[in-house]
């Protein structure tokens, strides 16, 4: 049985931690965990470390370091900015983009976005990739962000990308997205549509900053599934053999 895993912020990392809130709860009342039991704690940037729990009270678990250990930032990061709608299943993305290792998450305000970003979506969206990120041992968990700011935000929040990627629905004129792009060192941001799609006035604005359109196959795929779909082939080519060697 896999040691069970609890997730704690960066900030109150130390060799002495008190667990608190649903992690605490889930810790005692669901898993009925003891003192003198040892569990596994993450604070998602890249550190993990195995602790006795020394004592638990009604709101909050005791916890002392055993020994821990730091796993360095991948080298291949894809950052997912996908258009803010109210028919897209977050939930399901959300963990799917924690078990397949993205870097961050970007919800941006797309001119065809059913409802209106709002900042206590940042809070809800952490929570849901805590969880997929510890179910499947992941310890760098994926940042999110909200950009209010349309597609012009959007443009200048992924200025510093190494690549910048636009899924694109014209098959005829437009190649697959690939190994080759895909997967790449560095930071990749691939910028997903809302379901009503992409306004020509974005389209236009992603053309002039020189996205790179590529396809994802013939069917006309929901925003979600677009998403974990170019996370997938990013997480596969990221993995090839001598991806890292010669500047590949």
């Amino acid at each position: 049985m896999s040691t069970p895993r609890f997730y704690v912020s960066p900030d109150a990392w130390g060799k002495e931690i008190s667990l608190d809130g649903q992690e605490a709860k889930h810790l005692s009342q669901v898993l009925r965990i003891r003192p003198g039991e040892e569990v596994c704690l993450v604070d998602g940037r890249g550190r993990s470390g195995s602790f006795r729990v020394e004592e638990i009270q009604k709101h909050k678990t005791l916890l002392s370091l055993i020994h821990e250990h730091y796993e360095a930032p991948p080298q291949s990061r894809a950052v997912m900015a996908l258009a803010f709608s109210k028919a897209i299943r977050r939930h399901f993305f959300m963990e799917k983009a924690a078990e397949l290792g993205a870097h961050a998450i970007w919800l941006w305000q797309a001119d065809r976005s059913q409802g209106k970003l709002t900042p206590d979506l940042v809070g809800s969206c952490e929570r849901q990739l805590a969880a997929g990120a510890k179910q499947c041992g992941i310890t760098w968990f994926p940042e999110v962000k909200v950009l209010p700011g349309g597609i012009a935000g959007l443009i200048k929040e992924s200025q510093s990308a190494d690549r910048r990627i636009l899924p694109w629905e014209h098959q005829d004129t437009t190649s697959l997205l690939t190994p080759e792009i895909a997967g790449r060192p560095g930071t990749t941001v691939y910028v997903i549509g809302p379901e009503g799609g992409f306004s020509d006035k974005e389209l236009t604005a992603l053309d002039d900053a020189a996205f790179t359109k590529v396809s994802l196959g013939r069917s006309i795929l929901r925003c979600e599934t677009a998403a974990t779909l170019c996370l997938g082939l990013h997480w596969w080519a990221s993995h090839l053999p001598q991806r890292f060697q010669a500047g590949n």
